[in-house]
């Protein structure tokens, strides 16, 4: 029997609505005979398609669901997503999402994004323009070249997985339309041996380019994209740390962009931190931060955290000297010839830390010893690196510890709260990179806040959407973080410092209106006439149109 192809609106991921087809849609569109007879709205596709995934064996199996889902009907995949946020953010993106790409290759069913490759630059603007979307049609574009994906490393050309994860992730907690938005994997080769060895493996079969080839290669597709789709919003992922920071300091006042793991774990974490202060009533300008992990993240937190500093009247440099960073060779020192770029800033002089150690590098406790901090920051993926002896010198010197150990997943956390809360007597205010149950200590509960990404990127990229805001200033980063840190209210600790994700979407709401404002405030937007009710247009539902012409159209 030959096989009998689906009709156009049944194919297309943008148009297909099943069996919610209605009598006359099946008639007007040739549908007849090609559907079971009863109309299932889109509420009973939902509760099905709900019930399809909970019968799948693990989370990896179900993140392949969804995305069958998502290749088959994308209203229904994102009311899914919308409906139940909170339990499938971990299964769309981190940490399922990192087991998908590692079997990208061997899994791969359909392309989902653009794809770019630097041995072929000159068609960079032949795959934009071959989607055939106007300069007013695309809002976001999320861009990896999987140098650093989560804390699995470098996979190339199956990171762009994680471009796809980002974007369901704003439009599922923010409103952003899917059709106007493009994932895109920067396919610069890759060092990792095992996929180069890989028969299945799908990309650019090379090591890694670097240096100037690979700057021109980043440079093409920023100057093609912005002229291409001149409002959109340009969000990095998870590049490798060298390149991250400096694409961003190169470009980021030229162009609309974003890079959620310096910008957007560093607005979190300040969002963190405000909080905390609301406890402790010690103004920024009089924190002492000590980071455990210089990378990407780890510095952008100290970016953000100093940000607020100078805000709060100290000047750039005292600033800086209220920030002392510890990597894998200890405390950062200026003599040290192995510093980064974005480290070297942050250094201490040898002669300011002379007589802290009888020799060899300055450990962490030697530094939290010697510094005090009142803010101490793990983002060293060093499991348990926050002993007890540790805590309990901080605990020493302040009245109230402000300890985030942010690594994740499990296996890598710095310290795990209830350790952080016994060994401080209940006094520590903590929040986690990863989801933590609360603590029972002491006849009180401890409810422990998720220091997640997804509570400040969707909203601030909305409000950037909808301001048009010419770039991401600090402004707008701090608003954000006072926007996610302004919904709780911990009063005496023992509250979150942080928002669950249960409600994403009014959060986002709430975040976007805060950076429409702080970006007309910085000059870089104009004010729209009503800026709540501007956000609520902008935010796409997971709804079948009117019709079915119609959702083709959008």
């Amino acid at each position: 029997m030959s096989h009998i192809g689906l009709p156009e609106v049944m194919s297309n991921p943008l148009t297909n609505r099943g069996t919610a087809f209605t009598a006359e849609e099946r008639r007007r569109l040739r549908l007849v005979g090609r559907l079971p007879d009863a109309v299932l709205g889109l509420e009973e596709q939902a509760r099905r398609a709900y019930e399809q995934l909970h019968r799948q064996p693990d989370d990896l199996a179900k993140n392949v669901f969804l995305e069958q889902l998502h290749d088959r009907n994308e209203v229904l995949y994102y009311r899914l997503l919308t409906d139940h946020l909170s339990e499938m953010l971990p299964i769309v993106y981190d940490p399922t999402v990192g087991e998908a790409i590692t079997k990208y290759s061997h899994e791969y069913r359909r392309p989902r994004g653009v794809y770019l490759s630097i041995d072929r630059p000159e068609d960079v603007r032949l795959s934009f323009e071959a989607l055939g979307l106007g300069p007013t049609d695309v809002d976001l574009l999320v861009v990896t070249d999987a140098e650093e994906i989560l804390g699995i490393g470098d996979w190339g050309a199956n990171g762009v997985q994680i471009s796809v994860g980002k974007l369901a992730v704003y439009t599922a907690a923010a409103g952003l339309q899917p059709g106007r938005c493009i994932p895109v994997l920067l396919d610069v080769g890759t060092d990792n041996e095992n996929l180069l060895n890989d028969p299945l493996y799908l990309g650019a079969r090379h090591s890694r380019i670097r240096g100037e080839r690979y700057d021109k290669f980043v440079t093409t597709y920023l100057e093609t994209v912005s002229s291409l789709y001149p409002n959109a919003l340009l969000h990095f992922e998870d590049f490798g740390p060298g390149n991250a920071r400096r694409i961003l300091k190169t470009y980021g006042a030229r162009y609309r962009m974003f890079n959620d793991d310096m910008q957007g774990t560093g607005t979190i974490t300040l969002a963190a931190a405000i909080s905390a202060l609301k406890v402790t009533k010690v103004p920024f300008r009089d924190q002492r931060v000590v980071v455990f992990g210089a990378g990407t993240a780890g510095v952008g937190i100290a970016d953000q955290l100093r940000e607020s500093m100078i805000l709060d009247g100290l000047d750039e440099k005292e600033a800086t000297r209220r920030v002392w960073l510890v990597d894998k060779q200890g405390l950062l020192l200026d003599s040290m010839r192995d510093l980064r770029d974005y480290q070297q800033g942050y250094a201490r002089s040898v002669s300011e830390v002379a007589g802290w150690a009888k020799d060899g590098p300055i450990d962490l406790l030697t530094t939290v010893r010697q510094v005090q901090p009142t803010i101490l920051v793990g983002t060293s993926t060093a499991h348990g690196a926050f002993t007890r002896d540790v805590v309990t010198e901080m605990a020493k010197h302040v009245d109230r510890p402000v300890i985030f150990p942010l690594s994740n997943p499990t296996e890598r956390i710095e310290a795990m709260p209830a350790d952080l809360l016994a060994w401080t007597d209940g006094r520590a205010l903590t929040a986690t990179g990863i989801p933590v149950d609360p603590v029972d200590l002491n006849g009180v509960r401890h409810v422990i806040g998720q220091a997640n990404n997804a509570l400040v990127y969707p909203g601030l990229g909305l409000g950037v959407v909808v301001s048009r805001a010419e770039r991401v200033t600090p402004r707008m980063l701090r608003a954000a973080a006072e926007a996610v840190a302004d919904q709780v209210q911990p009063a005496d600790g023992e509250d979150p410092l942080l928002p669950p994700v249960d409600n994403l979407r009014a959060s986002s709401a709430t975040i976007a209106v805060a950076v429409v404002h702080a970006a007309v405030e910085d000059g870089v937007a104009t004010a729209p006439d009503d800026p709540v009710q501007a956000v609520q247009d902008a935010m796409w539902q997971p709804v079948y149109e009117a019709s079915a012409e119609e959702g083709a159209q959008r």
